[in-house]
Order: structure tokens, then C-alpha cells, then sequence
């Protein structure tokens, strides 16, 4: 249709360059500037008149054609922008560049596509959540997964196997599930609108759409290829080799970080200097929860999808976004090595044992800006001036913290925790306490910084004192009392006397316009300091903006400390934010052990001792080796429920490096949580009850190891009495017997009938 509209005759060349923009971005809605505002044409005008309730005008193109249009004032841009990609759009935006020559329409070039996964903006952006963009790739029993935060300059990747395709998937899904991207991009044939419109999966990473509450966005299946892949990332990061980044010999690692790379090349048209390094991970490092045990245990959000109520609510005590951001991570990230588990927890302790210092902390903390995206938008150019009096705030917050910690904390919390004196005394010096939120409406340079910027606003605000003294001045002058010096933008300053004083207008008044009952004239000399004033205005922007780019590039070169300060700075808020709660909860400090062991003393709900009027009846819990499987039985349905949740959520908060709420709690390190809970949810998607409860039975019982926790409610609930039984009876059989997969297991049933197994089986408890 582009190709179609570039052969209409005699198109205006304004049409003809927005054609020549649009025909490379055809996937994207192509936000065009035209002076003040943005305008969209043709079909993308449509669209975004009908999604953000636009009025839908028209623009003559061709003689006798005019072409829907719809538009946005520039400075409101954003909102729009955001609305649009929340349901799905890609936005293309063409800028204004160089200088209007007067022959042919301004030059425009498309500056970058704002996608979900490619957000920086702060108004677009959640303070407290990161904002991935992933690239999943499978290729039978193995997966590839990398994502990238563009507002924090993350990128990271990784390798999975299993023993089956289908286990590959589930490996994918949990992953994902994991990391919560807000894009997923999958290896496709195709364009991204045929994609949007095809029928039928054809790749296995397809088949997670529906599992995510991701944006999928199809992408070219060469740029998942380990030749292209490979080449993009070195081109990148200047080097011959992807040793130093230890994804050589993982190439699904490679072909996933090689498709993202290539895909924010393209949205931010190049311009990527954030991204200055790539980390392989490994998901051994991690407990392994899947995605129906995160929902099941309520980790993040609740069964509703709501915040309040989930374990992350009653953690999150952080003051800063870092903070807030670092707590999710963690969370998604159980630890399994003792020796990581317990650097958290004494740097918890710390502020768990002085008050005071947890509180002063605590207080300069609040100071402190989301340095991690400002110091990264200062890289990338797109820093305001109130980003730069956010990073100098901040840094002049670190030296009393290092303070306060110095006197006997960790020296783990003072990692990567520096002042930058260097970054804080410049920004100090060039930018006012107080600045506007854009550059562009001035006053952000302080005084005395730029002599060169002082002299032409000094001989601005003279001009300006002297048109300001004229009216009084040409009063006592002409003896016209009700003489005014006004300005229009059309003829710029003006000197207007009604028509009863005609007679008294002096000889060296140039008459200018005539109204219905007064004239406005100009003089030479008015004229000339009019020019003053107006040139020194566009000088000034002009000077400001330059002064602006020269500062950002010299904090350019700290960045990378910037981010590692950002680092040092959400660990102290992590640590102090959960002696916070611990105190506030009375908490302990959980031990840990390498044997299959899990032994807690009056142990509590951590969710659910908050939210009850009625004071929490804890609960004891004593497994090893030979006491491996408790059957519990018993009326209380909810109150079983309550019991199986709170041990796995003991456990999952002890290794994440939080204190836990039991008088004592001591842990075998548990390396998976599987939960088969209700089934409440997936009921909606279709499946029965049964066959659900028998596919993540199945999927227990083919990965649970002798290190896993297993939470089974009411298994065999779905199907008849017998049957049930039957099945619940063979599960605790299999799980007593077979020597691999030996877990921790609390099974809570309504059959009694259970009860006899435990005095047939050694290992099983009632």
C-alpha cells in the first residue's frame, strides 16, 4: 500500500519524505513531527485516534487528496506513546533535524521505536519493576534465554537442557516466568504482521504465548542464527572472541543475546552505549520454583494478581527504587550456596541489632534518586536536567553512609560503594538546585558557570529593564497618559495610543497597525533592543543545550562507577529494609546444613499472621533422613493449607537471605519447592481438574530430587473416592521407595485411610 501511495501524482514533498520513513518502518505506528506536534497519517492515524480517543482530521497531500491525520502536542508525547504501547504497538518516532533551508520540507529521521521491552522514559517506566526485554530460542531438548534492561544497561544470558523437548518448553516457561519480560522476542518466518495474524505455531517457543503475560514480538529467524548472533555481538563490544562473557560453547546462549542485541540496534537506531558487557548465568546457582508454585505460594502477587497480600508486600520495606527492584530479583532468585546465603544475612543482622543505625540509615536512604536509570540516561543522551540533581543528590548522600557503616558493619555492604566527589562538585557547579524539567524551557545552567551564557543573559535582562522602563519613559515624553508598550508574536513589541491622543504621537513613532480605536507604532531603537532580547533568547537555548551535552559527557566516562555505587546502594536498602521487617515481625536468623533436613520451631505464616485479628497459632515441623514424608490429616482444610504454604515459604525466605518468622528454623538447603495446590486457576483454561492434578503430579514425580521440597494438597481430589486414594497412595509409595527422587514432602489429605502408611512405611510420618 506504501509502494502504491509513492506512485499517487504530484504528492506534496512533505508526503513524499513521511512515505519514504513510513515504507521502512511499515511494523510500527510512525509519529511524524511536524513543528509542535507529532501527526500520524493514513491507517496509523486510524489507530491512534480510535485508541486514544484522538479527533480524526485530514491533510491535503496531492491536489484534490487530503489523508486521515491525527496528532499529539510534542510535550504530551509520552503519555500517548505509553498508552499505545500498553496494548501492543510499536512507535516509530521521526524528529526534526538540521536546519529549515527553505527549499523542500525540513529533513526528519526516525530516532528510535519505543517498544514495551525498549522503554527509558521515567513516566513510561514502574519505578519498582525492571523492564526486560527477553529472546527465547529451543532447538529440541535445549533452550537459550537472554534479556536486557535498556534503563539500567543489564544483559545477561543463559543455557538450559532437559531430558526432553517437552521438558525444554517447561524449562523456558519457568525461566520466563522467573524474569517477568515485558517482551518476548521468538525466532519467526515472517513478518510481525503476518505473525500477528497467523493461525498456526510454527516453532516451539510459540507455544508460551499463552503462559506469559508477556508482548511477544516475532523476529527475523536469521538474527537467532549462531553465525549472525555470534558476529552482532562481537561487533558490539569490539572484540574477537565471546570468551571473556562465558557463553563460548553454549550456543542457544549465543543466538538468544545475539537476537536482543540486534533488536535494541534496531529500535534505538544503533545508539546502545549502556550495554557494556554481557553476563552468562547459570540457573544452578538458584532454587528452582515453577511458575504454578510461584502462583500457588503467592510469592510476588496474589491468586487475584494484586501486590497486597503476597509475601513481596509484607517484604518490602526498601526506600528506593534500586532497593525495591534488587528485593523482586532476589526473591525470583532463592540462593543454594550456604556461604552467599549467609553474607545476606549477616549484613542483615547488622542493621538488625542497632535500631539507630537502621533508622539513620534508613533516613539518608530517602534521599537517594533512582541513580541506576539517571546515570544510564545520561550515557544514551536522554538525561534531563532534574537527573543530574538526582545523581548529585545521591552522591552527596554516600560519604555519611560509608560513614555509619564503616563503624563495624560487613565490608561486603561497602562494595562497589563510592562518592564520585568529582561527578557531585561538577554537577554542583553547572546545574541550579532547582531546575526545570526540560532543558528546553531554560534556567537549568547556574550563574557563574559559563561566563560566555552570563553576558548574553546580563545583556538580555538589560534590554528587557529598558523596554520595561520605555512605557513610563514615552509617558512623560508625549505627555499620553494611557500610553502602553505591548508585544504580539506577529510584530513583537509595540507602542499602542488610542485614538484621543493621536495629536501628541511624536514625529520618530512608525505606524505598524491600525485598530478600532487605537494605533500601534514601533521606533528604530525599540526595534533594536527587541532584537536583542529575541536573539538572545535563541542564543541562550541554543548555549544552554550545548553547555548541557558538555557536562553529561564528562560524567560520561563515570557511569560505570555510577552503576556500581547504584548497586552498593540497593544492597544496603535490601539488607536494612528486611532487619526492618524482621524486627518489626520478630524474625530469626534461619541456619542451614547440607543434609535433607528441615527442622522449625514455632513457626508462622508470614502473610497470613499480619492479616488476622486473632493472634497466629505457630506450628513445629521435624524432618531428616528418616522422617522424610508427613501425612497430614486432620478437619481443618484451611488450616492445613496455611501450614504447607508457610514451610515453603520458610524456606524460600531464608534463602533468599531473609530472617524467617519462627523461634528457630534450621535448613537442609532445598534446591526445588514443588507445590500441587487447588486448581482453581487453571480450571479457566479448560482442563479438567483431574487432568491437571495428574500433570503436575507427573511433573513432581519426574523431577523432584533428594534436596526438593514437595507441598501436596489434597492430591486424587479430583476424581472419584477410590481412585483418589488410589492415586494418593501410589504418589507417597513412589516418592518413600525410589532412590532418586527422595524429597522432603508434606502431604495433606482428607483420607484417613493414609494414616496405615505410616506404619508401613519406616520413613513416612503422621
Amino acid at each position: 500500500a506504501i509502494m502504491e501511495r509513492m506512485k499517487e501524482n504530484r504528492v506534496t514533498p512533505l508526503r513524499q519524505q513521511y512515505l519514504t520513513l513510513k515504507a521502512r518502518y511499515p511494523d510500527t505506528i510512525l509519529f511524524f513531527r511536524l513543528g509542535d506536534f507529532y501527526e500520524a497519517f493514513d491507517e496509523d492515524a486510524e489507530i491512534v485516534s480510535r485508541e486514544l480517543d484522538l479527533i480524526l482530521t485530514s491533510r491535503p497531500v496531492a491536489k484534490g487528496t487530503r489523508v486521515p491525520m491525527a496528532g499529539v502536542p510534542h510535550h504530551a508525547v509520552e503519555g500517548y506513546i505509553a498508552r499505545l504501547v500498553e496494548k501492543g504497538y510499536r512507535v516509530a518516532i521521526a524528529e526534526q533535524v538540521g536546519e529549515p533551508t527553505g527549499r523542500g520540507p525540513m529533513e526528519r529521521r526516525v530516532e528510535r521505536v519505543i517498544t514495551a521491552g525498549t522503554l527509558t522514559e521515567p513516566t513510561m517506566l514502574v519505578e519498582r519493576r525492571p523492564n526486560y526485554l527477553a529472546a527465547v530460542v529451543i532447538e529440541g531438548n535445549r533452550v537459550g534465554i537472554a534479556y536486557a534492561e535498556i534503563s539500567t544497561g543489564e544483559f545477561a544470558t543463559t543455557q538450559l537442557s532437559a531430558r526432553t523437548p517437552e521438558g525444554a518448553l517447561a524449562a523456558a516457561h519457568q525461566e520466563l516466568t522467573r524474569l517477568q519480560p515485558r517482551e518476548v522476542l521468538t525466532p519467526s518466518p515472517g513478518s510481525w504482521k503476518e505473525q500477528r495474524t497467523a493461525e498456526t505455531p510454527r516453532r516451539p517457543e510459540h507455544a508460551l504465548r499463552d503462559h506469559l503475560p508477556a508482548q511477544f514480538t516475532p523476529w527475523p529467524v536469521y538474527r537467532f542464527e549462531v553465525s549472525s548472533a555470534r558476529q552482532t555481538l562481537l561487533e558490539h563490544f569490539g572484540v574477537r572472541t565471546l570468551q571473556g562473557f562465558g557463553c563460548e560453547g553454549k550456543p542457544l546462549a549465543i543466538r538468544a543475546a545475539g537476537a536482543v542485541l540486534s533488536y535494541l540496534q534496531g529500535t534505538q537506531q544503533g545508539l546502545l552505549p549502556q550495554i557494556i558487557g554481557l553476563r552468562t548465568y547459570s540457573i544452578d546457582r538458584f532454587m528452582a520454583i515453577d511458575a504454578s508454585t510461584g502462583r500457588n505460594l503467592e510469592i510476588t502477587e496474589t491468586l487475584r494478581r494484586e501486590r497486597k497480600g503476597s509475601l513481596l508486600d509484607v517484604l518490602d520495606e526498601t526506600v528506593t527504587p534500586m532497593g525495591s527492584r534488587l528485593l523482586l530479583t532476589r526473591l525470583a532468585h532463592p540462593l543454594l550456596d550456604i556461604a552467599e546465603i549467609e553474607e545476606r544475612l549477616d549484613q542483615l543482622e547488622w542493621f538488625y541489632r542497632d535500631g539507630l543505625l537502621r533508622a539513620e540509615t534508613r533516613q539518608t536512604l530517602k534521599r537517594i534518586a533512582d541513580l541506576e536509570r539517571m546515570a544510564t540516561r545520561v550515557l544514551t543522551q536522554r538525561a534531563s536536567p532534574r537527573d543530574l540533581v538526582g545523581i548529585r543528590t545521591t552522591l552527596e548522600s554516600v560519604p555519611g553512609l560509608i560513614e555509619q557503616i564503616q563503624t563495624g558493619g560487613p565490608a561486603s555492604l561497602l562494595d562497589e560503594l563510592e562518592p564520585l566527589p568529582e561527578v557531585a562538585t561538577l554537577i554542583a557547579s553547572a546545574i541550579v538546585d532547582d531546575p526545570p524539567a526540560q532543558l528546553s524551557s531554560g534556567g537549568t545552567i547556574r550563574p557563574g558557570y559559563s561566563s560566555e551564557l552570563d553576558s548574553i543573559i546580563s545583556a538580555s535582562k538589560n534590554a528587557r529593564d529598558w523596554i520595561a522602563g520605555l512605557e513610563r519613559k514615552e509617558r512623560e515624553r508625549t505627555g499620553i497618559k494611557n500610553l502602553k508598550v505591548g508585544y504580539n508574536k506577529v510584530f513583537g513589541y509595540y507602542i499602542e495610543v488610542t485614538k484621543a491622543n493621536l495629536n501628541l504621537v511624536p514625529e520618530d513613532y512608525i505606524r505598524k497597525q491600525t485598530l478600532v480605536n487605537a494605533e500601534r507604532y514601533i521606533t528604530p531603537e525599540l526595534k533594536e533592543y527587541e532584537s536583542l532580547v529575541l536573539n538572545a533568547e535563541e542564543r541562550i537555548a541554543e548555549l544552554e543545550s550545548r553547555l548541557f551535552r558538555e557536562i553529561c559527557q564528562r560524567i560520561a566516562p563515570h557511569v560505570p562507577k555510577l552503576l556500581g555505587t547504584a548497586r552498593a546502594l540497593a544492597r544496603i536498602d535490601v539488607a536494612a529494609a528486611l532487619a526492618e521487617v524482621a524486627v518489626r515481625n520478630r524474625y530469626t536468623r534461619p541456619t542451614f546444613d547440607e543434609a535433607p533436613v528441615l527442622c522449625i520451631r514455632e513457626g508462622r505464616h508470614p502473610v497470613v499472621e499480619l492479616a488476622q485479628r486473632e493472634p497466629f497459632v505457630p506450628n513445629d515441623l521435624e524432618m531428616d533422613e528418616q522422617n522424610r514424608i508427613h501425612i497430614i490429616t486432620g478437619p481443618n482444610m484451611a488450616g492445613k493449607s496455611v501450614y504447607l504454604r508457610q514451610t515453603a515459604l520458610i524456606v524460600l525466605m531464608a534463602q533468599v537471605g531473609s530472617f524467617v518468622p519462627a523461634d528457630e528454623a534450621h535448613i537442609g538447603i532445598v534446591d526445588r519447592i514443588f507445590t500441587r495446590i487447588g486448581a482453581a486457576d487453571e480450571l479457566a483454561a479448560g482442563q479438567s481438574t483431574f487432568m491437571v492434578e495428574m500433570v503436575e503430579t507427573a511433573n513432581i514425580l519426574n523431577h523432584a530430587t533428594p534436596r526438593s521440597l514437595l507441598i501436596l494438597d489434597e492430591i486424587g481430589r479430583g476424581t472419584s473416592t477410590y481412585d483418589g486414594l488410589a492415586i494418593a497412595w501410589a504418589v507417597v509409595e513412589y516418592l518413600h521407595n525410589h532412590p532418586e527422587r527422595r524429597a522432603r514432602t508434606l502431604f495433606a489429605t482428607h483420607y484417613h485411610e493414609l494414616i496405615e502408611l505410616a506404619q508401613q512405611l519406616p520413613h513416612v510420618r503422621n
